[in-house]
């Protein structure tokens, strides 16, 4: 039996399942980075997808592409052309089943890019600070897997 790739936006209004992944990439074109709003977009080919909650919104960037979201919470779910759909990674349920192998339309990547992974990380008397903070935050994002309904009675 074929493994199943969940995954959805953030509130939880759309849901899908699809039956493979192919391959993963980050897009560096400037369009996926306002549609992700972030350096890049990162993406992978789905088959046969299926919406099992809600419907994703959908916006034509380009007069042969479209974007999938969701219109509650603004999610970025899908790259749409005339060749498939591309699944956002982040939506995945579990993103490590889609690590990058590949980066497209690298003319346009960003000047410091290639330098992120050197930027020191924020010392340890901050991080107790938001430590602190972030122990006091209760999460209304949708959990990494299906439910029968969202939101749960008990949030």
């Amino acid at each position: 039996m074929s493994e199943v790739h969940t995954g959805g936006c953030q509130c939880g209004a759309v849901r899908y399942r699809a039956s493979k992944l192919g391959r993963a990439s980050i897009c560096h074109c400037r369009m996926c980075q306002k549609a992700f709003g972030g350096f890049f977009g990162p993406l992978v080919t789905g088959e046969d997808i299926e919406w099992t909650r809600g419907e994703r919104a959908r916006f034509q960037s380009s007069n042969k592409n479209w974007r999938g979201f969701c219109r509650d919470c603004g999610t970025p779910l899908t790259y749409e052309h005339a060749d498939g759909i591309e699944l956002a990674i982040g939506s995945l349920d579990n993103p490590d089943r889609a690590a990058p192998v590949a980066q497209t339309n690298v003319a346009h990547k960003r000047a410091f890019f290639d330098d992120l992974t050197s930027i020191p990380p924020v010392g340890v008397e901050e991080m107790d600070g938001h430590d602190a903070y972030n122990a006091t935050i209760k999460s209304n994002q949708h959990p990494d897997h299906d439910t029968d309904s969202w939101p749960e009675d008990n949030r």
